[in-house]
């Protein structure tokens, strides 16, 4: 890699770190009370999806530990947005579904969340968005398969 490259290269790091840094500032004082980051993103990943997801599955989805995933999980049963409950075909396996109340919380967070999403694509143009969004989903493939 040549210098041009480098540069190119650390300060495009540099941007994603920085973004990265200043949205889970603004989205941690936006939360609705007693939320965190990692609990909407789980919260939104099991409404997506719309089925159970194995504590395992979960923590490989957003790429942390199986202890960290549990420490996620045990928060949100206590708030009641999840049920988890034994596999019923492998009793070591336990799978977790969003709860209804946990819908609630993950669209009360949304509705915090969306004026800022959508002020920073009205400002850039969600053509420029657009444009952006299949590069960044690239680099995060390529940094996910480990190459």
């Amino acid at each position: 890699m040549n210098n041009k490259q480098s540069s190119l290269a650390i300060t495009l790091v540099s941007e994603i770190l920085a973004t990265d840094q200043l949205l889970r500032n603004k989205l941690t004082r936006i939360l609705p009370a007693g939320m965190e980051i990692s609990h909407f993103s789980v919260l939104t990943h099991l409404a997506y999806t719309n089925s159970e997801k194995t504590p395992a599955q979960l923590a490989k989805v957003f790429h942390v530990t199986k202890g960290a995933m549990t420490n996620t999980l045990n928060k949100l049963e206590w708030a009641g947005y999840v049920h988890i409950r034994p596999d019923w075909d492998d009793a070591r396996r336990k799978m977790v579904a969003i709860s209804p109340a946990g819908r609630q919380a993950r669209d009360a967070a949304l509705s915090a969340i969306e004026p800022i999403i959508r002020t920073l694509v009205d400002e850039k143009g969600a053509d420029d968005i657009r444009a952006a969004i299949p590069v960044l989903r690239e680099m995060r493939l390529k940094l996910e398969s480990g190459e």
